[in-house]
């Protein structure tokens, strides 16, 4: 009998083992930023971003988002943001630097990515932010939706604006895309509705919840020149701009991230670290 007692015992031993620990609840005013799981939060020492005046071409946008960080943090009415447009136009760089010049300034707005795979458990994290005496900026990056997936638009429409389970007073949601319309543009072609203005008007139902759309667009030849050399002279490298116009022609594209890559190059070339 003792010993059935002691198997027994070893067996559930074994089995406690096998289960993980429950998730370690976070600090929720601990760190400058944090990235959600779909079940925790994962603190994050140090936000990664680019000093404003490095952002250039975009005076209008990096106006109005450090304007809309500001007021989040003053606790003033703010908008949810949508960052739409041009790839590498900076539009993630600007929500990070916007947060990071809010702290610099004495504010404490907690930035919080979520993962796209993560976006579902949304309300989740609505309910853990709303306990907290903090203003957070929910950071929903290149956020995309799966073919078919009419399902979660529908939702962040409603944590947005008008559901029984949005978004808490202290937390505004920043989401970057591609398009305006966030979902694909081929999703808005392969419906058949009756009334076909109807898909058009569901697509862009959800951009219309945002206060705050920005679009953000290619950079000319004389824009990206200036990025350039406005990354040349603050890392003191000397530029050739026949050949960073060459290495935006090689890339198919003159952005902000383009003349970023083109600096590392050179940078590289003479054997400097950035």
């Amino acid at each position: 009998m003792q010993d059935h007692a002691q198997l027994l015992a070893r067996i559930a031993d074994a089995l406690e083992r096998l289960v993980p620990p429950p998730p370690v609840a976070p600090d929720w005013l601990a760190h400058p930023a944090y990235v959600w799981t779909g079940k925790t939060a994962r603190g994050v020492e140090r936000i990664e971003a680019p000093a404003l005046e490095l952002l250039l071409g975009v005076d209008r946008q990096k106006a109005a988002v450090t304007e809309n960080v500001a007021r989040l943090s003053e606790g003033s009415a703010a908008h949810d943001m949508l960052l739409w447009g041009a790839r590498g136009m900076g539009k993630s760089a600007l929500v990070r630097a916007a947060v990071v010049q809010d702290h610099e300034a004495g504010g404490w707005v907690g930035l919080v990515q979520v993962a796209s795979e993560a976006v579902g458990t949304l309300p989740a994290l609505f309910a853990e932010l709303a306990r907290v005496e903090r203003e957070f900026l929910v950071f929903l990056d290149d956020l995309g939706f799966a073919e078919g997936d009419t399902v979660t638009p529908h939702h962040l429409r409603s944590w947005l604006d008008g559901g029984v389970d949005a978004r808490p007073a202290n937390v505004r949601i920043a989401l970057t895309s591609n398009r305006r319309a966030v979902v694909p543009r081929e999703a808005a072609e392969q419906g058949d509705p009756l009334n076909p203005r109807d898909a058009v008007d569901d697509t862009l139902a959800l951009a219309d919840r945002f206060g705050l759309s920005l679009g953000f667009h290619a950079a000319s030849q004389d824009d990206y020149l200036a990025m350039v050399r406005s990354y040349a002279e603050t890392y003191g490298l000397r530029l050739n701009e026949a050949d960073a116009l060459e290495w935006a022609k090689r890339r198919g594209a003159r952005s902000g991230r383009v003349a970023w890559h083109y600096v590392i190059e050179v940078a590289g070339r003479t054997g400097r670290q950035l």
